[in-house]
């Protein structure tokens, strides 16, 4: 992206030119097709369904299962690595099945998986990670996160398929923003319905809570299939093409002439044994690595270093048979990765927060409500995800990600000194902000430079580095809540700064890196948006 302008303007002139195309772009996307809300009013039910069962799912493991905390953040390790494991391999069925049908797929299969989780917790199965609740738990679990794979790809494929170059910015600014409205809806439905019928379903009412998501997921399923039909997907596809070539004609002055159908390519047979190979033996050792002795979570000492040793020979013999893969890019490689530090922060807003506000601030009303006060930072990236991205649509990208994430990290230092409530929706809303500068243009990006009809792929293979990070956060994430926010049955004190701090730290590289690596990357930054 061109950074040299032929005039200077000021300050003021470029926050009117801002708004005046936000506006403009705001009133294209409300025009934007019916088959876009199809996408767009479940993508809200999702996001108070999956963040509401992440904001419970460690309290209901140690609490109902009665799991350890190093047991229960391996859970959410599994689980939300899983998910953007199934990405990466689920993320192109969109593109060979259409985006209605992988939609609809995706909500039965939620519907089944939340299904066995609710239930897990309604008939007897006993206790422990030996128990059938836990093994019921672990299957709707797994059901639900293929079900994900599938969905986030699909769903923006089809902001993709259904937006205008004019609108594109805004629908996946827009997207994103509703998942996070859906998960600040958590905050009222999952306390209310876990306070109502506490006496219910015992010890603590979140059997009721997953009930009520099954049927959220019910709801999302009909408006699928009722809004996003074959006739309305047909109708948005040709009013996207016929404002496209407005769009081409107002901008060239002409039609743009049309790219000659390229030369059918020869398949190539890749023998995929070997790598298979490599990630059954990855996984096999990655079990015993943090196979749980019942009661003590020890570890079995070579387990998990054989598992990272085998995963990297298993992308080597991946990459090796495929020259043309985004991994061999070095600097978009480079680009996706470095940004794990700063999405652990992402991570522990279901891994550590819950605990933390129940915990160092229990017996106030801040433990009692800690579902709304963990989903404070979902309704205001609601609020600034469009109106950042109206004012920044023409920023480079590469600044974007600087300036992002380092307002993201540097507020995690404030949690350092202490439990406080104003210390911590301080830290809340400088990090939404941070997270509102970058997180929507990221994915905008990653869509954007993707072939025609590998979009969805794409977008599973950007979210590697994201599975990474939920894997290996929930790896630890379980010692330090058992070590600083220790459970009260124990009668331990809790000491949450040391923890923060760390995290901090943690969170900091990205921005650091990102900086002391602009000059080689922006080259290819260009060449890439171009």
């Amino acid at each position: 992206m061109n950074e040299n302008t032929t005039e200077k303007k000021t300050a003021g002139e470029v926050v009117k030119d801002s708004l005046r195309e936000l506006g403009q772009t705001l009133v294209a996307f409300v025009k934007a097709p019916k088959a876009l809300w199809g996408v767009n009013i479940p993508y809200v039910l999702e996001g108070l369904v999956y963040f509401g069962i992440l904001t419970i799912l460690g309290k209901y493991c140690s609490e109902n299962v009665q799991l350890t905390d190093p047991q229960a953040g391996w859970v959410y390790s599994l689980v939300t690595g899983g998910i953007t494991l199934a990405m990466l391999f689920l993320g192109g069925v969109s593109d060979r099945i259409g985006v209605r049908k992988a939609l609809t797929l995706s909500f039965v299969l939620f519907l089944v998986g939340r299904f066995f989780i609710a239930l897990s917790g309604t008939i007897p199965l006993g206790h422990g990670i030996t128990s059938p609740m836990f093994f019921m738990m672990s299957g709707g679990l797994l059901i639900m996160v293929i079900a994900y794979g599938l969905y986030q790809p699909a769903a923006y494929a089809g902001v993709k398929r259904y937006t205008t170059p004019q609108t594109a910015a805004m629908g996946y600014a827009v997207i994103y923003g509703l998942m996070n409205l859906g998960a600040f809806f958590v905050g009222f439905v999952s306390p209310f319905v876990r306070r109502r019928f506490e006496t219910t379903f015992p010890p603590n009412g979140l059997t009721a809570v997953f009930w009520a998501y099954v049927i959220l997921v019910v709801i999302s399923l009909l408006v699928t299939l009722f809004i996003l039909t074959r006739k309305t997907d047909a109708e948005a596809v040709a009013k996207v093409e016929a404002e496209t070539r407005a769009l081409e004609q107002e901008s060239n002055g002409e039609d743009k002439p049309k790219d000659e159908p390229a030369a059918p390519v020869a398949a190539v047979r890749i023998n995929n044994i070997p790598f298979a190979s490599l990630v059954i033996l990855a996984l096999a050792a990655l079990v015993l690595g943090i196979k749980a002795k019942v009661g003590s979570g020890a570890f079995v000492p070579w387990g998990f270093p054989l598992a990272i040793v085998l995963a990297i020979l298993a992308v080597w013999e991946f990459l090796r048979h495929r020259p043309d893969h985004p991994f061999r890019d070095k600097r978009f490689t480079f680009f996706i990765f470095i940004l794990i530090p700063v999405q652990t922060l992402f991570a522990h807003n279901w891994l550590t927060l819950p605990y933390y506000l129940d915990r160092a601030f229990r017996g106030g009303v801040v433990s009692e409500y800690f579902e709304f006060f963990g989903n404070l930072n979902p309704i205001i990236i609601f609020v600034l995800a469009p109106i950042v991205a109206g004012l920044t649509a023409r920023a480079n990208i590469y600044k974007m990600m600087i300036i992002g994430t380092l307002v993201m990290a540097l507020p995690t230092f404030l949690l350092a000194i202490g439990p406080n409530l104003w210390l911590f929706l301080t830290y809340v809303l400088l990090m939404s902000v941070g997270e509102a500068m970058w997180q929507p243009r990221f994915l905008q990006w990653i869509s954007e430079i993707a072939p025609e009809g590998k979009t969805g792929a794409y977008m599973g293979i950007g979210q590697f580095p994201w599975f990474l990070t939920k894997m290996l956060t929930g790896l630890y994430s379980g010692y330090f809540v058992a070590k600083y926010l220790p459970n009260p049955d124990t009668g331990l004190p809790t000491h949450s700064q040391p923890m923060w701090l760390i995290y901090g730290f943690i969170a900091m590289v990205s921005p650091i890196a990102l900086i002391l690596a602009k000059g080689w990357m922006q080259g290819g930054m260009k060449q890439k948006q171009q």
